[in-house]
C-alpha cells in the first residue's frame, strides 16, 4: 500500500467519525448539526490541498483545482449525507475519493510539466438522500434544472423546518455559480451483492433504472373504534394496509427481479387509541429496470387501488412523485473505464444502477462517467452493516484516478463540446 492510500484511509476514518453510530455505521442527515462538521471537515481538507472552496444556493459545495486559466472543468463528486442509522461508504466514499483522485491528478501534472485540457472540480451534492427533506437528489436536481431553486428551499421537513432555515444554520448557504462544466465523473458502492458475488472489482456503470416514488394520501372518516359499526366504517389504516399490500404484489406480474417496490415513511391521523384513523400518509417507491415496466406497474397499482376504494370506502389520492426514466451512460466514457481498469489490472464488468445517484442527474446535462466498487455484507446499504473492504476502496481509487486524469486530458470525446 502506497502512502497517499493510507493517507486516503485515514481520512475516511476521520470523516466516518462524524455522525458515527455505536454500530460503525453514520447518521448525518442533510443539514443537521452532523451533516454540517462533515461539510466543515472536508471544506477544511479541500482548502489545505490547494483547492478554492465555495458554496452554492442551494448548498452544494465545490472545490475548484485551476491548471488551465478559462477552461472548462470535470466535475467529481457524490454526497455526504446519509440516511437514519446507516452506513459510512454510502456517498461519503465518492466525495473523499474524489478529492483524492483530484489531488492525485494535479501533482502528476505538476511532477511531469503536463498541462491538462481541463480544469478539475470536486463536489459535495446536498441532500442526495432524501429522508430529512424529499425529493432525493435535491442539490444535483436543482444544479440541472431538474428542480426549482424557489421551491426546493421553501420544502419543510417533518418538524416543520424548511431547507433554507436549515442550510443557513450549518452555514450552508452561498451564491457560487459554477464554471462551465465538460464532464462528470462519480464512483460509489454498488449498494447491491452482484459485484461481490461475480469477484468483480470495477464496475463500469451502463445505465440505470427507472423509478417513480410518490406519496400517497389515503382518507378515511375519523370514528369511534369500538361503537362504530364495521359496515360504517372508513378505516383509513385499513384502506392504507391493502394498498401496501398491492404494491408488493405487483411485482407477480413480472419476471423476478425485473421491478422493485417499497412503502416508507407512515403518518397515521389522529394515530389516537380507541379511534378509527382518517387519514393514513405513506410513500411509494417502485422501480424497474425499463420505463416501460415501470409504467405497466404503475397501471397495475391503479387499477388495484380503484378496488380497494370501492372495498374500504376510503379515497387513495397521489399528492405529489418524483419520476426518473431509465437511460444508458456513454459508450465511450464506459469503454474509457473500461480500459483504465483493464491497464491497472483489476477485473471489471459493466453493470446496472438500481440506485439513484447524482449521476443519474447529471448524465443529462454533460458527458457522465460512474464506477462501482463492490459492496460486502450480503450487499446491504442504507444500514449500519454496509462494508466494502479497504482493498475494494483503494482499487477504485486507483482507478477512478486514472479515469481522472484520462477525463482532464480530454479523452473523452464528448467533452471537447465544452470547448465549442
Amino acid at each position: 500500500m502506497t502512502s497517499t492510500d493510507a493517507s486516503f484511509l485515514t481520512d475516511f476514518v476521520t470523516m466516518s467519525s462524524f455522525g458515527a453510530t455505536a454500530n460503525s455505521g453514520v447518521d448525518r442527515q442533510a443539514a443537521t448539526a452532523a451533516d454540517g462538521q462533515t461539510r466543515d471537515w472536508f471544506v477544511g481538507l479541500l482548502i489545505s490541498n490547494g483547492f478554492t472552496v465555495d458554496i452554492d444556493p442551494i448548498g452544494n459545495i465545490f472545490g475548484l483545482l485551476e491548471m488551465v486559466p478559462g477552461a472548462p472543468y470535470v466535475l467529481l463528486g457524490s454526497h455526504l449525507d446519509s440516511q437514519p442509522l446507516a452506513g459510512r461508504f454510502d456517498g461519503a466514499y465518492g466525495v473523499l475519493a474524489a478529492a483524492h483522485a483530484a489531488i492525485r491528478t494535479r501533482d502528476r501534472f505538476v511532477a511531469e510539466g503536463t498541462t491538462p485540457t481541463f480544469n478539475l472540480a470536486v463536489v459535495d451534492w446536498f441532500n442526495e438522500e432524501g429522508c430529512r427533506f424529499k425529493p432525493s437528489m435535491m442539490g444535483s436536481g436543482v444544479f440541472t434544472g431538474l428542480l426549482d431553486l424557489a421551491k426546493v428551499l421553501a420544502t419543510k421537513d417533518a418538524q416543520g423546518v424548511t431547507v433554507a432555515e436549515a442550510l443557513h444554520a450549518i452555514n450552508g448557504v452561498g451564491t457560487f455559480s459554477p464554471p462551465p462544466l465538460a464532464a462528470y465523473s462519480e464512483i460509489h458502492i454498488e449498494q447491491g451483492r452482484g459485484m461481490d458475488d461475480a469477484g468483480t472489482t470495477i464496475g463500469l456503470v451502463s445505465s440505470t433504472w427507472s423509478a417513480r416514488k410518490y406519496e400517497i394520501v389515503v382518507r378515511g372518516e375519523q370514528s369511534h373504534s369500538g361503537a362504530t359499526r364495521m359496515k360504517d366504517r372508513r378505516d383509513a389504516v385499513l384502506g392504507a394496509a391493502k394498498v401496501i399490500v398491492a404494491v408488493n404484489d405487483l411485482l407477480k406480474n413480472f419476471e423476478e427481479e425485473a421491478v422493485h417496490s417499497s412503502i416508507s415513511e407512515l403518518y397515521v391521523a389522529p394515530n389516537s387509541p380507541v379511534t378509527v384513523a382518517r387519514e393514513v400518509r405513506f410513500l411509494i417507491d417502485i422501480r424497474a429496470r425499463e420505463s416501460s415496466l415501470l409504467a405497466q406497474a404503475y397501471a397495475h397499482l391503479q387499477d388495484a387501488i380503484a378496488l380497494i376504494e370501492a372495498e374500504c370506502r376510503v379515497t387513495v389520492e397521489e399528492v405529489g412523485a418524483s419520476i426518473w426514466e431509465s437511460g444508458p451512460f456513454l459508450e465511450s466514457g464506459i469503454e474509457l473505464s473500461r480500459s483504465s481498469a483493464e491497464t491497472l489490472g483489476f477485473t471489471h464488468d459493466r453493470v446496472l444502477t438500481l440506485a439513484g445517484h447524482d449521476a443519474t442527474n447529471m448524465k443529462e446535462i454533460v458527458p457522465t462517467v460512474m464506477l462501482f466498487v463492490p459492496s460486502g455484507a450480503d450487499g446491504i446499504s442504507h444500514n449500519e452493516r454496509e462494508f466494502t473492504t479497504d482493498a475494494d476502496l483503494v482499487s477504485g481509487l486507483t482507478v477512478f484516478t486514472d479515469v481522472v486524469t484520462r477525463l482532464a486530458l480530454g479523452e473523452l470525446p464528448e467533452s471537447h463540446l465544452a470547448l465549442k
